[in-house]
């Protein structure tokens, strides 16, 4: 399909879709190179990698995430990086698919940063919102002069998806303990 049949977005659109889904990869990568061992354990709970592969999929993981941030960041390479992205996250979210048919109790996604979140339905919902906001930031933009009210509202923009990405991240979290209050007696 070529480019012209496409539809071309308003600029702030896509650099907002852009910047929001790089700032969520490179510090999801950031936090996974951080702690190296945790991400291995995270891995390994999946169950499914062999032993030999896992240490290649603990680096390999968190650099492509990397390479896939910054690349969907500039407007150059935002389809490499916006196609590297959606190839992440499908395979992060057919992984998280799996284990939960698989059951064998909770573990955490492995996403990064500081909240564990348990895999859940809500986790593969979470990121197929994640699928179609790169989605968004891997369409062509109308051709027309940017202003700096365009740059403050893609800021703006920006901050409020980041801030609903971690209010999702925050109520995965916490759903299963909500769900054992509500059912106390």
């Amino acid at each position: 399909m070529g480019a012209d049949l496409l539809p071309a977005l308003d600029p702030v659109i896509g650099h907002t879709a852009a910047a929001s889904v790089g700032a969520l990869l490179l510090t999801g990568a950031l936090a996974k190179l951080r702690d190296v061992a945790l991400f291995r354990a995270t891995l390994d709970n999946y169950r499914l990698l062999p032993d030999a592969a896992l240490g290649a999929a603990t680096i390999a993981l968190p650099l492509a995430e990397l390479a896939a941030g910054a690349l969907i960041l500039p407007a150059a390479s935002r389809a490499a990086g916006a196609l590297l992205a959606l190839a992440l996250l499908a395979l992060v979210t057919g992984a998280v698919a799996w284990r939960l048919t698989r059951g064998g109790g909770p573990i955490d996604c492995g996403c990064g940063g500081s909240t564990e979140v348990p895999l859940s339905g809500g986790l593969i919902a979470r990121n197929a919102v994640l699928m179609l906001l790169t989605l968004l930031a891997a369409l062509p933009a109308m051709d027309r002069p940017t202003v700096w009210l365009d740059a403050l509202a893609t800021v703006l923009a920006t901050l409020f998806f980041l801030g609903l990405y971690q209010t999702a991240n925050l109520w995965l979290a916490h759903h299963p303990k909500l769900l054992e209050l509500r059912n106390a007696p």
